[in-house]
């Protein structure tokens, strides 16, 4: 499929975001997941713990200062989840990741940071972390990052930017190394390249004379393929498996 400059225009954002394409996805679960949480910044670490501990299906059983205070939590409260900034004093977020992961493979971790952090976001997946998070992410954004997670999905953040989705697929980074190959349509690939270039589903459907809902329907089911939550996941996963190049849509 081959756009005209004014087409690939109309699909480009000024913004390095991403456009909010959620799953329909529905979290069942039957146990409390117990969460602990750790954050130099205590007044944010209150303020997260304070939501957190609202919600029905959770339990947090910790809270941690630094790297080390988490690593002997960790050890201690067997959380089924870890939600941890990456910079902290006395053991930062990726070093305290990697000793966790040693004694507790099976454990899920997020990782929390800044928008300035991308090389250490990549560093915290590389080192075993399921998904990030910004810290103004909302409440909805971060309950989903956590049952995504939890269920043995990854999560992208949202406000993934170009530039972090791009150091992540050339990370050795790489969730979906042991999946069979997922198969496409040449009609899935042509949407895919539009989701990848920040189109809107009026704006694919136009230009493949589809309905809006035909296309919302492609798009979910391109995003169950992919186990992806969001259009952050959507371009890693089509960057990752090479149905899109960088320079087509970056």
């Amino acid at each position: 499929m081959n756009l005209t400059s004014t087409e690939h225009e109309r699909c480009q954002m000024h913004l390095l975001i991403f456009p909010i394409y959620t799953s329909s996805y529905s979290f069942r679960v039957n146990h409390h997941i117990s969460l602990i949480i750790a954050d130099d910044h205590e007044i944010f670490r209150d303020g997260l713990a304070l939501m957190l501990s609202k919600q029905e299906d959770l339990s947090l059983i910790g809270q941690a200062g630094d790297g080390k205070e988490l690593i002997e939590m960790v050890d201690a409260l067997h959380p089924d989840l870890v939600i941890t900034d990456i910079k902290m004093p006395e053991l930062d977020g990726i070093r305290a990741t990697k000793l966790i992961l040693q004694k507790n493979p099976e454990l899920k971790i997020i990782a929390l940071s800044m928008f300035d952090e991308e090389n250490l976001i990549v560093e915290m997946l590389e080192a075993g972390a399921r998904g990030y998070l910004l810290k103004n992410a909302d409440k909805k954004e971060i309950l989903e990052a956590i049952h995504t997670v939890y269920e043995g999905n990854i999560f992208y953040c949202r406000h993934t930017s170009s530039r972090l989705a791009s150091l992540i697929v050339k990370s050795r980074f790489d969730p979906h190394k042991k999946k069979q190959d997922i198969s496409f349509s040449d009609r899935e690939r042509e949407i895919i390249k539009l989701i990848c270039r920040q189109c809107t589903a009026q704006q694919i459907g136009d230009q493949l004379f589809l309905s809006k809902r035909t296309v919302e329907g492609y798009r979910t089911r391109i995003m169950e393929k992919m186990e992806a939550k969001n259009t952050a996941g959507v371009v890693i996963f089509a960057l990752k498996n090479n149905l899109v190049k960088e320079e087509e849509i970056l």
